[in-house]
């Protein structure tokens, strides 16, 4: 029997995931470390209130009054569902299966650490332990869109210990170095009948080498796992203009991530049962496909540096209004090639004889920016309230170049908060967040037929937001 050649994109999600949603603030970055800056809509980096500046601008230890422990959980529950899925075979036929669901889990925890020691009234040291990106998106195996990519999760947790020099009397600097771990895993289906137009499996049928022409049939995933640490650093400087009045910056470097793992082939349909052992998944040189089970996968991408200018201003004794325009080069995601240990039978390679271990992906994002604006109002003496509203701009130009696992959109933010002083050297914070987000549609025409992908035209509508609950718990002595 002639041997099956297409091929699915197993560490695509390497770049999806990093890229991915429950990403909460524009592309892919996990969009809150801080309660306290949270309940501004993140418009308070200049004012240094707790040990989480680290993460917003590390210049800000210094004006810290004493040592600090400051523990944050955020409770996040986003929302993205599809709706009028349209899929078509590689080979033409439409694709069966779901055509709407959601594809986020209702509920999800991430917490952050943050600590600060001063030396004395010049230097202070800070270590800071906390989620820069976080994602977990799944489809329905069953669904309309699963060629595409079909489910997939990445963890994701940053230690950026800090040093933090007052350096005159007005103007503080602070340098962080950033270790970034990253876990992800994903599915991705692929149909290993997309070698044949549909005259050929007739016949192949008629012929009985295979039982049935139903693609379905001759459908497998594979299942990817990797991980990697990379290396960044964060720079921040502060200025008192007067008693009334502070600016800052800060700018977080690049990471740069290989990452590699594994990709373990399934057989789930039931002509991909019968043969995956003797055609689909032995290599090329033994007369197979290439899909071998537990074969290597690796991909090289940058996480983009970001730059920020902020300012806060005490307009009365008891009212501070803060703001924040922060630029991020995610325009450094144009395109992502993933490479494979083992050659793989391209879908086209019955006429063209191309074989090919890589695949890529051309999102071609943008650079963006995101604009915030806040306040905090004194209420009595220990109880402080806070709200804020942003502007996050999406770094995807267009439908044809959104990802299905990042149906992304311009977002508004909508933040509230409190902070309490309960008692000396004790503080709480408690912030809601509201992020609107754009519906979205994706279009994707189907593979090249020259890479190891499989997949056929498809589209889908979204709608997404989600809601965000902070707790912040900080103490000083």
């Amino acid at each position: 029997m002639a041997r099956f050649n297409v091929k699915v994109k197993p560490m695509i999600f390497l770049i999806s995931v990093m890229f991915a949603q429950q990403a909460l603030a524009s592309g892919y970055h996990f969009g809150t470390q801080s309660v306290t800056a949270q309940s501004t809509a993140n418009a308070a980096a200049a004012e240094a209130a707790n040990a989480s500046t680290i993460f917003t601008n590390p210049a800000g230890l210094t004006h810290l009054p004493n040592h600090q422990i400051s523990g944050t959980l955020n409770l996040v529950a986003p929302y993205i569902k599809y709706s009028n899925a349209q899929a078509q075979y590689y080979r033409g036929g439409e694709v069966s299966g779901k055509d709407n669901g959601k594809i986020t889990d209702d509920l999800v925890l991430a917490p952050h650490l943050y600590g600060a020691y001063k030396l004395n009234d010049k230097v202070t040291l800070g270590l800071g332990v906390y989620v820069p990106f976080g994602s977990e998106t799944e489809y329905d195996q069953d669904s309309k869109l699963r060629y595409n990519l079909n489910q997939l999760g990445l963890k994701t947790f940053g230690i950026e210990p800090v040093v933090s020099f007052k350096v005159a009397d007005k103007h503080s600097i602070g340098v962080g170095l950033i270790a970034q771990y990253s876990k992800a895993n994903m599915r991705k289906y692929a149909d290993w009948s997309a070698g044949y137009n549909d005259a050929t499996l007739t016949a192949l049928a008629q012929a009985g080498r295979v039982p049935t022409t139903n693609r379905d049939a001759f459908a497998g995933y594979a299942t990817v796992k990797g991980d990697d640490w990379g290396f960044g650093y964060h720079l921040g400087w502060l200025y008192d203009v007067n008693d009334r009045t502070r600016i800052g910056a800060s700018y977080r470097s690049a990471v740069k991530h290989n990452l590699s793992g594994t990709a373990d082939w399934n057989a789930e349909g039931a002509v991909a049962k019968q043969l995956y052992n003797q055609a689909i998944g032995l290599p090329i040189s033994q007369g197979g496909s290439g899909y071998v089970d537990g074969e290597k996968a690796s991909i090289r991408i940058t996480t983009p540096e970001s730059a920020s200018i902020h300012a806060m201003h005490k307009a009365t004794d008891k009212l501070n209004l803060y703001g924040d325009v922060t630029w991020t080069r995610h325009s450094r995601f144009q395109k992502g090639d993933m490479i494979y240990e083992n050659q793989k039978r391209t879908p086209e390679y019955s006429t063209t004889g191309i074989t090919s271990n890589s695949t890529s992906m051309v999102p071609k994002w943008r650079d963006t920016f995101k604009v915030a604006v806040g306040g905090s109002y004194q209420l009595t003496n220990p109880l402080q309230i806070r709200a804020g509203i942003a502007f996050d701009q999406s770094p995807v130009r267009s439908a044809e170049t959104r990802l299905n696992t990042l149906p992304d959109g311009n977002r508004i933010w909508y933040s509230a908060g409190i902070k309490y002083d309960f008692k000396k050297g004790h503080s709480l914070d408690v912030a809601y967040s509201h992020i609107h987000i754009n519906d979205t549609s994706f279009v994707a025409d189907k593979a090249s037929g020259n890479t190891v992908d499989s997949k056929g035209t498809t589209s889908a509508n979204f709608k997404n937001y989600a809601n965000i609950l902070g707790l912040q718990y900080t103490y000083q002595f």
